[in-house]
């Protein structure tokens, strides 16, 4: 019976949902600690959940968030609800950031130039992504959904690695979250993570996304195993929003299934969260938990995910193709620089 309260608490939208969870296991967006002094970087944090996130940050008192977003009227957008509901001088805490995660380089410069403005971070929010999309190559010929929602943030918080570092040496918590999804189950369970050639391969729009989601849980618990364990005041989660009302499941659907999409799109509409609710489980892991390695959904309960998701030698393996293809795709304006690539 606890089974389902979970699949229901975790995965639809209600006033109550969260509400069936173990009570060990709740929390809400109200319960989000103090963040004055603290800063914090959120990717794709202008729009739907992103927003969500930095909307209750915002309220909580922090003191600088940077947002990483593709849109400029997306984010023009944001910060004009921002400063009618909070008032201008809480805006004025929001620094914008255009960043397109599958241009590496520019997501180093991005990196850079936060690292250049602030003397601490606290919190790494990486929550932008492609949904469930169909099959495309990036301009460095690497299927779209992994450079995007894995690989791009990988480097984004390697080159923010040494920030983090600093902060937490200072006997401060630090925590990064990376978003990912129960559809992690949709991966092929023949993947092995071997090659460029076996990443590129076109796995239908269900098998692209759920393994980019696959992907940010293995990446989490890969930073717990070597960065956590080093630097214990560093504390690394994946998170499940549950199914939530945004973007992509209201109009990227249709890209893959133009007519069946409908079904999400409008069909679902009565059972999805909002874009609060479904920020719940990022902001208990960026905020409240003192727990590393784990997947978390919402409102607050750890699950193991799949087999896949726990086999932490394919979490190996994911980074050493990971390292790899970024190193090779990146070698000039990189590596032969003098960049090593620390992803802990």
């Amino acid at each position: 019976m606890q089974y389902l309260k979970n699949t229901i608490a975790q995965n639809f939208g209600s006033d109550e949902s969260h509400q069936l969870a173990p009570e060990d296991q709740q929390f809400a967006l109200e319960q989000t600690p103090s963040l004055e002094g603290k800063v914090a970087v959120i990717t794709g944090g202008s729009e739907g959940i992103g927003y969500g996130v930095s909307h209750t940050f915002l309220t909580k008192g922090i003191s600088k968030l940077f947002i990483l977003s593709v849109s400029k009227e997306v984010i023009d957008g944001a910060l004009d609800a921002i400063k009618q509901e909070l008032g201008e001088e809480i805006a004025k805490k929001v620094t914008w950031l255009d960043c397109d995660l599958t241009d590496w380089l520019a997501v180093k410069e991005t990196a850079d130039k936060i690292a250049s403005s602030t003397d601490r971070l606290d919190i790494l929010v990486n929550n932008a992504g492609r949904g469930i999309m169909t099959y495309q190559l990036t301009s460095y010929g690497v299927d779209r959904h992994m450079a995007l929602n894995h690989m791009g943030h990988v480097i984004l918080t390697s080159h923010l690695l040494p920030l983090l570092k600093k902060t937490a040496s200072s006997d401060n918590t630090v925590r990064i979250v990376n978003q990912a999804s129960n559809a992690h189950q949709a991966t092929p369970s023949d993947t092995k993570f071997e090659s460029l050639d076996e990443l590129n391969r076109d796995l239908g729009a269900n098998g692209q996304y759920g393994r980019s989601k696959l992907a940010g849980i293995l990446y989490s618990r890969y930073l717990n195993r070597h960065l956590t364990s080093a630097h214990p005041n560093i504390l690394a989660n994946a998170t499940h929003p549950g199914f939530v009302d945004t973007k992509m499941s209201r109009e990227d659907i249709h890209e893959p299934f133009p007519l069946g999409g409908y079904a999400m799109s409008v069909g679902m509409v009565p059972f999805k969260k909002s874009q609060f609710q479904g920020a719940v489980s990022a902001v208990f892991a960026a905020t409240k938990t003192e727990k590393s390695g784990q997947y978390i959904c919402p409102p607050a309960v750890p699950e193991a995910g799949n087999a896949m998701a726990q086999d932490e030698e394919l979490g190996e393996q994911l980074m050493k193709l990971t390292r790899e293809i970024v190193k090779e795709k990146t070698y000039s304006d990189s590596a032969a620089k003098g960049c090593p690539f620390q992803d802990y």
